[in-house]
């Protein structure tokens, strides 16, 4: 699978960090609008659709139409694992369902003293990577992936940085 990782520190403390990336409101926040995303609906670990926290076992489904061509494209990303210990807090979401045929998305936050250092961790692996004939066109262009991902988690980190210091 390929990897792609974005560093950061925010001036700000790790429990204010997490709390915003704990919430729907913060995924919605940190979306470049070019994405066009939606949150379409969420349901919690115990079928409750009204959360407030993105706990291990909710599923959020989304839909985004990137810079408003083309059809909506539907994706569902769940919460595949929550924990918070002394001075880090680490949260992972997984594509049930989208674009890419693998994907998984490791959030982690570590308290630097009074600031918190964001570290984002996607590995992923594009459709049809592994299709007899043309996984090699896919493997040529994993790496052009990158640019999406530079972008879209530059912005990310930028914001988180406006939003919180």
């Amino acid at each position: 699978m390929a990897t792609y990782e974005r560093q950061t520190t925010v001036d700000a403390p790790l429990e204010e960090v997490w709390q915003f990336h704990s919430r729907i409101e913060g995924l919605e926040a940190l979306t470049p609008d070019w994405t066009g995303l939606r949150v379409e609906g969420r349901i919690g670990p115990d079928g409750n659709s009204e959360i407030d926290v993105l706990e291990a076992g909710t599923e959020i489904s989304l839909s985004m139409r990137p810079f408003g061509i083309g059809p909506r494209q539907y994706l569902t990303s769940v919460i595949v694992d929550r924990k918070r210990g002394d001075g880090v807090a680490r949260f992972r979401d997984g594509m049930a369902h989208g674009p890419f045929e693998r994907w998984l998305h490791t959030h982690t936050f570590v308290a630097d003293g009074s600031a918190t250092v964001v570290r984002d961790r996607v590995e992923y692996e594009l459709p049809y990577g592994t299709t007899p004939g043309i996984g090699r066109l896919v493997a040529a262009a994993t790496p052009f992936s990158w640019v999406g991902f530079e972008a879209a988690f530059r912005y990310r980190h930028r914001l988180t940085k406006a939003l919180l210091e």
